[in-house]
């Protein structure tokens, strides 16, 4: 029996997939960082249903404050008697969201304005490069900090105010990738036979950029998440919501740093430096996965 051509077109990403994975699979630090965020985003994901939410409310704290590790509390309390190991374990669902959809909301912007700037040139680079190289030269923590004093408190606004100032490395990234591209001879080849800029944008451009955009679309989530820990430690996230930066700035605000109570610092903190480097070490694996050359040299 003769293979149809949608049988062999999905033959050959299968074969394709398979070769990816076994790449990333010998990358053995990769390997451990997606162990690691599959087991944290696994948590955080079934948290309602394994935890008891109602242990959140301070009106409803069932120990003492600041009450050290025991066979209750296995990691303590915090100064309203609530269990640290429950904020820590809901305190890793807001920051993985938020490092998440900034990180998607910034990728986005960047692909956008580096494809833009790079296939059409001329006038339309001159400004997306000028409007970029303003984001780049403006200090992103002290923007986000502005947008998120002045909008409304809450999540969407943690989101877009990371999203909107941690765009411009991915545009130069993009930008540069989609001028590779576009110097290719078969781009040549689609503009003689009379393709147009959607054509070349959908259908040669974008799936050549994208590997790259996914790979940075990882680390980008590691300094999301970074960034919605310290606008959270400088009493700018979320005020109805639990996340790690919020609960060490609760522990600097109460004294449990100069009290000794180690308890309260270290999960948060512990929390923030595993997702960080987990998304970090995924990250450099799907580089090597897209980028042969990086192969030999880890």
């Amino acid at each position: 029996m003769t293979a149809t051509a949608g049988q062999i077109i999905w033959a050959r990403r299968k074969a394709r997939a398979a070769e990816a994975w076994r790449v990333f699979r010998a990358d053995r630090a990769g390997l451990v960082g997606l162990v690691l965020l599959v087991v944290v985003g696994a948590l955080a994901l079934f948290a309602p249903l394994l935890t008891d939410a109602s242990g959140l409310d301070v009106t409803r704290a069932p120990g003492e404050p600041l009450q050290a590790p025991s066979s209750e509390f296995w990691l303590g309390t915090d100064e309203s008697g609530r269990s640290v190991l429950l904020l820590t374990w809901w305190g890793a669902r807001v920051s993985l969201v938020v490092g998440l959809f900034a990180a998607v909301l910034s990728v986005l912007i960047g692909t956008v304005v580096g494809v833009l700037a790079a296939h059409f040139g001329g006038w339309v680079s001159r400004v997306l490069l000028r409007f970029t190289d303003f984001f780049l030269v403006l200090p992103s923590l002290v923007l986000a900090i502005a947008l998120s004093t002045v909008l409304a408190r809450g999540l969407p606004t943690i989101v877009l105010a990371i999203g909107v100032t941690a765009w411009p490395a991915t545009a130069r990234m993009v930008r540069a990738q989609t001028l590779t591209v576009e110097a290719r001879p078969y781009i040549e080849r689609a503009w003689a036979l009379g393709a147009g800029h959607g054509h070349i944008i959908g259908r040669h451009v974008l799936p050549a950029v994208l590997p790259l955009v996914f790979a940075n679309t990882t680390l980008s989530v590691a300094s999301a998440i970074i960034a919605e820990s310290t606008l959270s430690f400088l009493g700018l996230g979320d005020p109805s919501r639990v996340s790690w930066g919020s609960m060490l700035k609760s522990a600097m605000d109460t004294g449990a740093v100069t009290g000794g109570a180690w308890w309260y610092l270290l999960p948060p903190g512990l929390g923030i430096v595993v997702v960080v480097l987990s998304f970090t070490l995924c990250g450099r694996a799907l580089e090597t996965v897209f980028n042969p050359r990086l192969r030999g040299r880890r």
